[in-house]
């Protein structure tokens, strides 16, 4: 799966071919039918499922449980180190933005939204009240997502960890 997320990142949903994914991988076309009849598509589903499964276990389901300040900082450190500080795009903003989106719209808004959800719903336990706890965490995540494409536009690391550093440090002073 994480070969998989990889290629997918690098060369996107359409750009991402059959015979890509054997070279890369090491895993024969018949094997790859065998796991994943569906194909290419099924691929894509199965690795977003993955990442869906991740940011479950530990961004969203810490940021509804835990206290509001020790479950935000957590999301910084687990945003930092998913991400590479960085250096990896986000799989998911990457498809929401082709004509991939339509395809697997449903992830894709099922994690974005899901997100915003929990960040605001730690926020609101903080103190927040629901529409300022809302435009907060939306702008934290959009902050996130903009970090990460300029980073990535501009080769140098440092934004991210920037950006990132500031968005912490604005949310504290929120609650």
């Amino acid at each position: 799966m994480p070969l998989l997320a990889e290629i997918f990142r690098e060369l996107g949903y359409e750009g991402t071919t059959l015979s890509q994914i054997t070279e890369r991988t090491g895993i024969g076309k018949g094997s790859l039918y065998h796991f994943f009849p569906g194909g290419k598509e099924e691929m894509a589903a199965a690795v977003l499922e993955e990442v869906d499964r991740w940011f479950e276990d530990f961004i969203y389901e810490p940021l509804r449980r835990d206290e509001p300040a020790v479950a935000i900082a957590a999301m910084w450190r687990g945003v930092d180190d998913y991400f590479r500080s960085g250096g990896r795009i986000c799989l998911v903003g990457a498809f929401a933005l082709d004509g991939t989106r339509e395809r697997f719209s449903e992830a894709i808004n099922g994690y974005f939204r899901r997100w915003v959800e929990a960040l605001a719903g730690a926020l609101v336990r903080g103190g927040l009240k629901q529409d300022a706890a809302r435009a907060e965490a939306e702008a934290a995540v959009l902050g996130i997502q903009g970090a990460l494409v300029l980073s990535r536009a501009l080769d140098d690391h440092d934004v991210f960890r920037r950006a990132i550093t500031g968005m912490q440090t604005r949310l504290k002073a929120t609650f």
